[in-house]
């Protein structure tokens, strides 16, 4: 790994971390493609059930590599499958947490969007600025951002390349919890350590049906939700939680 810092933390935990510091952790091809081979790692590994990506106190990612764009043809850019890895990371099954400090902004933000969460530093700048180069965001940003925010805010952060602050994205739903640079990373940590402490099936299972609320209309969604529901009383943890609930312990999860 030449751009990222992949970790194994403690309590289930898996740590991406970009380490590109002379650009601003600019989302490079091969950072992101790294980013799909940490996340891959992290897959196969049971002991990992919740995974946070983070950039350094100065920047998340300040958006994509731009050298790469110059003199590009809509064909190459086609061929090169840019934003397949955005749609990995999208359909992964683990949750994801964005710890965003400094700038975040074009496919950096688009990046944190795709997280199932958003803990952010007081520091953190949020923002799609892709006009000022004559482009528009490629990575769901009209998309993802509207729906966070609401269509009147994109549209200014998008046409006017206004930057919001990290108390105006949880003012607007955009983000979980803000938290002072120094503790970010932390307050981070301890929300992946929570949701690892839940049945990995279940959460899975669960960030499949919150994210339909995106895809489908809400009868299917409502079905959608009643299947997985059903499907989880197949499973070990749900044994294990029910009984541990009625006996007053704590559950011992084995994701089976």
């Amino acid at each position: 790994m030449e751009n990222i810092i992949v970790e194994k933390k403690p309590n289930g935990v898996g740590l991406i971390q970009f380490n590109r510091p002379k650009v601003m952790n600019a989302l490079s091809h091969a950072t992101m493609n790294e980013v799909v081979d940490g996340l891959t790692q992290f897959q196969g590994d049971a002991d990992v059930r919740a995974v946070i990506i983070t950039g350094n106190e100065r920047a998340f990612a300040a958006g994509a590599d731009i050298a790469e764009f110059q003199n590009k043809t809509p064909i190459d850019m086609l061929t090169a499958y840019r934003f397949h890895q955005y749609e990995f990371i999208r359909k992964y099954p683990k949750p994801i947490i964005a710890a965003v400090s400094g700038w975040c902004l074009g496919g950096g933000c688009e990046l944190a969007m795709i997280c199932d969460m958003i803990v952010a530093s007081d520091s953190a700048k949020f923002g799609q600025p892709e006009i000022n180069l004559g482009l528009i965001p490629g990575a769901g940003g009209t998309q993802r951002l509207a729906r966070a925010v609401g269509k009147a805010l994109a549209m200014e952060m998008i046409l006017a390349d206004r930057k919001i602050t990290a108390q105006e994205a949880y003012q607007f739903g955009l983000v979980n919890q803000v938290a002072p640079v120094e503790l970010y990373l932390e307050r981070a940590i301890q929300l992946a350590e929570k949701v690892a402490s839940m049945s990995p099936l279940a959460a899975s299972l669960a960030k499949e049906a919150v994210l339909k609320v995106y895809e489908l209309p809400l009868d299917d969604g409502l079905e959608y939700e009643r299947k997985n529901f059903y499907l989880l009383f197949s499973s070990h943890d749900k044994e294990e939680g029910v009984s541990a609930f009625l006996e007053k312990r704590k559950p011992q999860w084995t994701g089976k």
